[in-house]
């Protein structure tokens, strides 16, 4: 098999060795794995990099059906809460952050400001409120 065109989501064989484990401790062993963890692995990568279907994985990768099944089975919580795969991103990525002189552990803020324009209530609206007495009458 030809070696297939590299992508921007792919990690090195060295960087998969150190989560090799997590990801094999979800399968029980009953025959001898047929495809190469590493290309499911970077299979599921692009899949989240990139949001495309199942079905559009390129042809380097392992058949889709066979990345969706190891990706079902990584993604089921653990006794901990955490999925498999989750804790082999976070290690990956914290590996590569400690790499880089960084923090290995990866702290973020979301911060929404988008506000969300409301028209102005209609006449039957406040007559209704008013009649409820939901709100008081202005002194005119």
């Amino acid at each position: 098999m030809t070696p297939r065109k590299p992508y921007p989501s792919d990690i090195g064989r060295e960087q998969f060795e150190s989560i090799r484990a997590l990801l094999e401790a979800v399968r029980k062993r009953t025959k001898p794995r047929a495809v190469d963890l590493h290309e499911v692995f970077n299979a599921v990568l692009y899949l989240l990099k990139s949001g495309c279907q199942w079905r559009m994985l390129p042809d380097g990768f392992p058949k889709w059906r066979t990345v969706h099944s190891y990706f079902a089975k990584w993604s089921q919580p653990g006794e901990d809460g955490a999925s498999a795969l989750e804790r082999a991103l976070k290690k990956a990525v914290g590996a590569a952050r400690s790499k880089q002189g960084r923090n290995g552990l990866t702290s973020f803020l979301i911060a929404d400001a988008q506000s969300v324009n409301t028209p102005p209530p209609n006449k039957r609206w406040l007559r209704l409120r008013l009649e409820a007495g939901l709100i008081g009458r202005s002194a005119d």
